[in-house]
């Protein structure tokens, strides 16, 4: 995570992190047939309220990793359009 994002943002991130912890004890719960719902609807809270406050937060910029794949796919794609043109231009002569 970045540091110079703005605090609210980072209270988003806590309680998505304690809403993933209540979650986790939920599941422990039920495992041991003893489910305790009230971890549940904690841990849909916690994470509501995370999710309110990170909204906001815009989305990092892409890094590049598939940058060759999308430009095969697009390469092939305008090739693709390109030969079916022609198909047609040489079906109307």
């Amino acid at each position: 995570m970045d540091s110079d994002d703005p605090l609210i943002f980072r209270v988003g991130m806590f309680f998505y992190v304690i809403g993933g912890g209540a979650f986790v004890l939920f599941v422990t719960s039920d495992l041991a047939k003893q489910a305790d719902f009230d971890y549940l609807f904690i841990a849909l809270l916690m994470m509501g309220i995370g999710w309110v406050f990170r909204r906001g937060k815009a989305p990092p910029p892409s890094a590049g990793r598939f940058a060759w794949w999308r430009r095969t796919r697009e390469e092939a794609r305008k090739k693709k359009t390109e030969n079916s043109k022609a198909r047609q231009e040489a079906k109307k002569k």
